[in-house]
């Protein structure tokens, strides 16, 4: 009975269900309930994203044009976004440079104490912010570990926009460490080893071979950087020194203007943030899938 048994289990094995016709197959879904956790999971973005961002949108709906352009191109507000973009820009530049170091030194040397220093490059990812910048400040001010031997040679690193470019830079760091690491260590030595055989100098192996490789990666370290930058405020206002059209952040400004009960205005410079977040998002995205395709190909 068992052998006669066994070939009635086929046409339902092949056909993937009882009732199905021999040859056609059917797709189970590997997590059930699609359509509850898809319903709960765009609920949940509307509640805790969508909802917030429409609500900032339509308040600053309520300014007319004019007011609205009053309140993002006053003279102050243009100097925060100078700075805020500009500091942002230099500090996502040089985290380019120094964490493709850092990533190369963790990836292609041994030495003692390489987990530790592994591990230092997430510190600014556990550190609340608000203790990066105090640490930060009690290091480079004039009466600071490192400040009171600069101040006299006429280096002054907090209060002022210096402060505010390397607070960036701490915050910034890990981005491109821990986007290009992953990377490198995929990277085939077979094509470096070949390229020097076939009389390379170590330059061009690295411009013509590994650049290419982790360029992806690299522009997509230096994208998060400059997005995770733009939005910092904990860090930079304990070693920026907040001085008008000197050394505030736009992230201040807004700070500033709902202490005031400016909530229109406030929002209205919060869009403006908002849109270039959205931008950043993008451009993230777009390097993220080219990174894809070429590791694909």
């Amino acid at each position: 009975m068992t052998a006669a048994a066994a070939p009635a289990a086929v046409p339902e094995a092949a056909g993937g269900a009882a009732g199905t016709p021999p040859g056609s197959r059917t797709f189970r879904k590997v997590l059930p309930g699609f359509n509850l956790t898809l319903g709960y999971t765009l609920v949940y973005l509307g509640l805790v994203v969508l909802i917030p961002f429409a609500a900032l949108t339509l308040k600053s709906l309520t300014l007319t044009a004019d007011q609205f352009w009053a309140a993002i191109s006053s003279p102050r507000v243009l100097a925060a976004y100078r700075l805020t973009f500009g500091a942002s820009l230099i500090a996502a530049l040089v985290n380019a440079v120094a964490g493709l170091l850092i990533a190369w030194v963790l990836v292609r040397y041994k030495f003692p104490g390489k987990r530790l220093f592994d591990a230092l490059v997430d510190l600014p990812f556990a550190l609340p912010t608000a203790v990066a910048g105090i640490s930060l400040t009690a290091l480079l001010a004039g009466n600071g570990w490192v400040g009171q031997y600069l101040e006299p040679l006429g280096i002054q690193l907090a209060f002022n926009r210096n402060g505010v470019v390397i607070a960036l830079i701490f915050i910034g760091l890990p981005f491109v460490v821990r986007t290009v690491q992953p990377v490198l260590e995929d990277t085939e030595r077979e094509l470096e080893e070949a390229a020097m055989s076939l009389g390379a100098t170590r330059w061009q192996t690295f411009a013509r071979v590994i650049f290419p490789a982790i360029a992806p990666a690299l522009l997509t370290g230096f994208a998060m950087a400059f997005a995770r930058a733009i939005g910092e405020y904990g860090s930079v206002i304990f070693i920026a020194g907040n001085m008008p059209m000197v050394s505030e952040i736009v992230p201040l400004i807004i700070i500033g203007k709902l202490e005031q009960y400016d909530i229109a205005g406030a929002t209205a410079v919060a869009v403006v943030m908002l849109v270039a977040s959205f931008v950043m998002l993008l451009v993230i995205n777009a390097l993220q899938a080219w990174q894809r395709k070429r590791s694909g190909a």
